[in-house]
């Protein structure tokens, strides 16, 4: 499902998330159709939309245009909570704008004014019919998570919220674990101040920028991170995090700027 040297997750419905994925969040038209033939053609086996973002027609002719086959690429997308009231026609408009005959993965974008049992239910029915190989929630607190697993039976595969070094929660990181539910990272350099000491130290010993340290720190953790660019330069080094590692120590500075 990717390449090797990319790590995985490994899902409930049998898919294997790389936990390096391109963000496509404000790309929009031709500029995202480039980004994602740019993120394709550095590697990136991940493609993130939404149906609000309005660019599942540009992901889709991108990832049919490039030379990298379907089933090598995971591929996301996500209900607003304004079509909480129709997820079924939401998600056979977003197939038909992907041009793709299911999703990888589909996500709750956010609570429908609360966790949305019914919605989840009807999530679990798309699932159980093969539109989406695995489904999940965005934007979800641990109690929420709870709250659709003790009503419905089924805990989502995947939790996508904002993250990254100075919002780390080693308690929510472990609260995750602890259920089961992949935690999946957006907004990961946005979030992060690029010159801070701490993180120039460690890209200094490795010869790397501050953002692939960022992105690194991520994949030594475990979480998925999905960051975006539609800079090809910029793509390509935020790919370029596999060839090296950070150490328990440099992790744990890195964690610690959350104290900050």
């Amino acid at each position: 499902m990717t390449t090797p040297s990319i790590p995985v997750a490994e899902l409930r419905g049998g898919g294997r998330m790389p936990l390096l994925g391109f963000g496509t969040w404000q790309l929009r038209g031709r500029e995202c159709y480039d980004a994602v033939r740019a993120a394709l053609d550095s590697g990136y086996r991940h493609l993130d939309t939404a149906t609000m973002y309005r660019n599942e027609a540009e992901v889709g002719r991108a990832l049919r245009d490039s030379c990298v086959s379907r089933d090598e690429v995971f591929v996301t997308t996500k209900l607003p909570p304004d079509r909480a009231d129709r997820p079924e026609e939401t998600i056979a408009a977003s197939l038909d704008a992907l041009g793709l005959e299911s999703v990888d993965l589909w996500l709750v974008h956010w609570p429908p004014g609360g966790p949305g049992v019914e919605l989840w239910r009807r999530f679990l029915a798309a699932r159980d019919a093969g539109q989406a190989r695995d489904v999940g929630v965005s934007n979800y607190s641990l109690a929420q998570l709870d709250t659709l697993a003790e009503e419905t039976g089924e805990m989502p595969a995947v939790n996508q919220i904002r993250w990254a070094p100075a919002l780390h929660d080693a308690a929510v990181e472990e609260g995750h674990r602890e259920r089961g539910v992949v935690l999946e990272g957006y907004s990961p350099l946005t979030s992060t101040d690029l010159d801070d000491p701490v993180l120039r130290d460690v890209a200094g010993a490795h010869g790397a920028t501050t953002a692939q340290v960022v992105l690194r720190w991520h994949l030594e953790h475990g979480i998925v991170v999905i960051p975006k660019s539609a800079d090809p330069g910029r793509i390509a080094a935020n790919a370029a995090v596999t060839g090296f590692s950070l150490s328990p120590e440099e992790v744990g500075r890195i964690d610690a700027l959350a104290g900050g």
